[in-house]
């Protein structure tokens, strides 16, 4: 007679058939298994296999062992359960992973609920950030040239930040939040950026499109995780793309830069003209800054205090943007699966900093609400921030920045997986990558 009995395998949980004895070899014996995808709970996996087949989950197993499966749609998704989000907190270095925003939720649901005065241009405010930012870089600078050579990183590390604020600045200017005026906009925005070598227009033109597609798989114009089918044959590129997105995460905000802010090709010719404006701007700021402070500093005085600054300032840039929108829990989506008040409210990370990086950088990382509407002040941000924890907390990503989450992106999201959203790219491979796994052991597990 046949029968059922529960059984369970590695942390898995399932049924074991067993057919009469009479004429049946060992290979016809089998098992089902329901191995729910812990993390996406997207899908339910039907797996079927005969005795003296291994199971494969993890890492380490033999891959000349298959197991065959199907799939088949699973709801909901753990998400939904309160136990699981904080266990992914804990594991991801959250403070709180939200919930999925319902279907039947509008972006215009959320923005009629913030109070207008988080809208209100304040000139006051507005320019007070400016002198913020002003004061802090001239005390760096005044730091870098006083402090002895063991106190320098200290003083570029201050410096690099205050610069960070000039590019909020420019970003409130190129969202039309931050003056009345809009010549004045343009004109604050141009002078922002030129510190940091930025064009104006191309980053304002390129940075609208992120908004318009956050995490949109292939049109957001902000970082994506990488593409296996981009890279699949090309051991150098792939390893380039593990150093990328590995090690020198924290800087890749450069290679950002340069590719998307510098060629006419890719604007459309009714924006070309503008562009070239701001690149006249920058080409201009290097090719009069740059001489004379080597001229009155030499080398060693324009690395001291303006590439070393400009580093700290990428450290910044490269670090708010991939905690922003990069989470194992995250997804990139393509356009035709892709939500928009998910993207925005769901599918953005609010990280709380030490107050002395918040203050210079204009609470740029109160995320949340600009994606809700870019429309909001830099210091109306807060204001908005504990309007939406009190109408839609429950929806909302949290974290406090610790090592935790910096390793968890830095060693795991990396290759884009429609079920799993990211796998690393040692994933799978017979062995583990030495630089990733460099990385897993030298970095701190703290949260």
């Amino acid at each position: 007679m046949a029968s059922f009995s529960l059984v369970t395998t590695n942390g898995n949980f399932g049924f074991h058939y067993k057919k009469p004895q009479i004429g049946c070899t060992s290979t016809q014996a089998a098992a089902l298994r329901f191995s729910a995808l812990r993390r996406s709970g997207a899908k339910l996996r039907l797996l079927v296999h005969g005795q003296g087949m291994a199971t494969q989950h993890g890492r380490g197993h033999d891959k000349k062992q298959k197991t065959p499966f199907v799939t088949l749609p699973l709801a909901p998704s753990p998400l939904d359960d309160l136990e699981e989000r904080n266990h992914l907190c804990e594991e991801y270095g959250f403070t709180q992973i939200g919930e999925p925003v319902p279907s039947d939720i509008t972006l215009k649901n959320v923005i009629d609920t913030l109070p207008q005065e988080v809208f209100e241009i304040d000139d006051t405010k507005a320019w007070k950030s400016v002198g913020i930012s002003v004061a802090a870089y001239a005390l760096g600078l005044y730091l870098i040239s006083k402090a002895p050579w063991y106190l320098l990183p200290l003083a570029w590390a201050w410096t690099g930040t205050a610069v960070t604020g000039f590019f909020v600045i420019g970003h409130d200017c190129a969202h039309k939040s931050f003056s009345k005026n809009k010549l004045v906009e343009d004109i604050v925005g141009t002078l922002a950026f030129l510190p940091l070598i930025y064009p104006y227009e191309p980053w304002r033109i390129k940075h609208d499109k992120h908004h318009a597609k956050t995490n949109m798989l292939h049109e957001d114009t902000a970082w994506h995780p990488a593409l296996r089918e981009e890279y699949e044959g090309n051991k150098v590129l792939e390893m380039a793309l593990t150093v990328a997105l590995g090690p020198v995460r924290p800087w890749m905000s450069i290679a950002h830069w340069l590719q998307w802010h510098f060629d006419l090709k890719k604007f459309r010719p009714t924006e070309q003209s503008r562009v070239k404006i701001s690149l006249a701007c920058v080409f201009a700021f290097m090719a009069i800054g740059w001489p004379l402070i080597i001229y009155k500093l030499g080398v060693i005085g324009w690395i001291n205090f303006w590439l070393m600054p400009w580093l700290g300032y990428h450290f910044w840039m490269s670090t708010f943007t991939m905690v922003h929108h990069t989470a194992p829990h995250i997804p990139y989506k393509a356009s035709d699966d892709w939500n928009l008040v998910q993207a925005q409210l769901g599918g953005t990370v609010h990280c709380d900093y030490p107050s002395w990086i918040e203050i210079l950088c204009h609470d740029i990382n109160v995320h949340i609400p600009h994606h809700v509407s870019q429309k909001i002040p830099s210091y109306n941000l807060r204001l908005a921030h504990d309007s939406l924890r009190k109408d839609w907390g429950k929806y909302l990503n949290e974290a406090k920045w610790n090592w935790r989450l910096m390793k968890t992106i830095m060693t795991t999201c990396h290759i884009y997986d429609r079920e799993k959203n990211y796998v690393a790219f040692d994933d799978g491979a017979p062995e583990e990558s030495k630089v990733l796994g460099f990385l897993r052991r030298a970095m701190p597990d703290l949260a």
